[in-house]
């Protein structure tokens, strides 16, 4: 494990994982929604292919997403191991309604220094709708690329409950 893509779906706890792995094998971390939103109002990289291109050019690195679609292929070309946090919504949407709303009450400075607000929950592309939305999609997805031939090299790991992805992490 020198090239770890952590996916599932929004609020699964990729970043948590993604974290607690490289800390433990010593790889370096890259937070996908920092790569992608750059700047204020929600500004995004134009140069997001060849900033990830140049950070998967590494010989290790570890990033916590399915990727957005540009550079989704790149990432699970250039990927040895993908970790699955394939979660119900039933876990998932506690864990993002309880970290939106901590968020937007502390006004937590997010990627390219951005915020989540009370209007914001009105959006579709808020986390909490956004989780709830593109759950199955992501699931669907996710699945498809385990059984692409073209990632047959990748070794995954897909952990079904929490209890499962801590347990391989104890053990790692």
């Amino acid at each position: 494990m020198q090239r770890i893509l952590v996916v599932g779906s929004t609020g699964a706890g990729k970043t948590t994982l993604a974290r607690a792995v490289g800390e433990r094998l010593d790889l370096p971390y890259h937070e996908m929604d920092a790569l992608h939103f750059t700047g204020p109002g929600w500004a995004t990289d134009d140069r997001l292919a060849e900033t990830v291109s140049r950070v998967t050019d590494g010989p290790r690195w570890i990033i916590d997403s399915l990727g957005h679609p540009d550079v989704r292929d790149l990432l699970w070309e250039r990927a040895d191991t993908v970790l699955w946090l394939d979660y119900d919504k039933r876990v998932v949407m506690p864990r993002v309604l309880r970290r939106s709303v901590r968020r937007t009450v502390t006004r937590e400075s997010l990627f390219g220094g951005n915020r989540e607000t009370w209007t914001g929950w009105l959006s579709g592309e808020h986390p909490a709708w956004w989780a709830w939305s593109q759950h199955a999609g992501r699931r669907r997805e996710i699945e498809h690329r385990t059984r692409d031939p073209r990632f047959a090299p990748l070794d995954t790991l897909r952990f079904p409950h929490p209890r499962d992805t801590a347990a391989w992490l104890a053990s790692a």
